[in-house]
């Protein structure tokens, strides 16, 4: 209602995801201005409402853990849909390891530069108070991905060089070798936790840096993508079909906001 009068108007509505998608698509000093703000707008939530002391998000924690079972019998719903503190925590530090990806896109990918983005993205989470998880390092513990056994922790080093140094060799990487470094990658699984989310991120890198499209593997994705690494050795199409499927959408976001690529 405008005074006496009934008015309808058709609204614009724009999708989050997208919005931050191409936000962290353009490198320019809006965009970037764009991050930081997001950034320190999730980090200040953090601080101010989660993790002021490791006591009181302890007590958190427990809080929602309890209010998270009420919710979900209440609502009828998995108990893992509704929002913990780590899912919070990592969702910002996401934002900061997109920023690095910014940042560092042209640089040589090196086993210093992946370290840091795992210790960006699972800084703070409750994994990283346990001891027998390195955050920011290599796996300490045997661990499997999809049923398939993955190096153990004393191979990772020796795998991970190797794996570099055959990537880095390859001067102009196509599509495919960005594919297929994630594959190995994820094959070794080097780390205790967070090696998709590390290896998607480091594809996205790779695209920004040889001018390639980036994509982001979307929950309705998700059960081709891990056929696609499963079965990468016998049939390719699988993987590169359902990363060009995630890349034709994010071009899709490009080119609603008229950004040329």
């Amino acid at each position: 209602m405008e005074g006496s009068r009934k008015i309808t108007r058709k609204m614009d509505f724009y999708n989050l995801d997208a919005i931050i998608a191409v936000g962290y698509r353009v490198n320019s000093k809006k965009a970037t201005s764009f991050r930081r703000w997001a950034t320190s707008i999730l980090k200040d939530f953090m601080i101010k409402g989660y993790a002021v002391n490791q006591k009181r998000l302890d007590v958190l924690n427990k809080t929602i853990a309890i209010q998270s079972r009420m919710l979900a019998s209440t609502l009828n719903i998995e108990e893992k849909e509704v929002l913990n503190v780590d899912d919070v925590i990592e969702t910002a530090n996401h934002f900061r390891c997109i920023d690095m990806i910014i940042d560092h896109a042209k640089a040589a990918l090196t086993e210093k530069f992946i370290k840091e983005l795992h210790l960006v993205l699972k800084n703070g989470t409750s994994d990283s108070r346990n001891d027998w998880f390195a955050v920011g390092d290599y796996k300490k513990l045997p661990n499997e991905v999809g049923g398939r056994d993955t190096a153990f922790p004393e191979e990772v080093a020796d795998k991970m060089k190797a794996l570099l140094m055959e990537y880095n060799a390859k001067e102009a990487k196509t599509f495919e070798d960005i594919l297929d470094f994630h594959v190995k990658f994820e094959r070794i699984h080097p780390f205790q936790d967070g090696n998709g989310r590390v290896g998607r991120l480091i594809m996205f890198k790779e695209c920004l840096k040889y001018n390639i499209v980036p994509f982001i593997i979307e929950d309705n994705l998700k059960m081709f993508y891990y056929r696609g690494l499963k079965e990468w050795d016998n049939e390719k199409g699988y993987l590169t079909d359902t990363c060009l499927t995630a890349q034709d959408k994010y071009k899709a976001y490009l080119d609603y906001f008229r950004i040329a690529y």
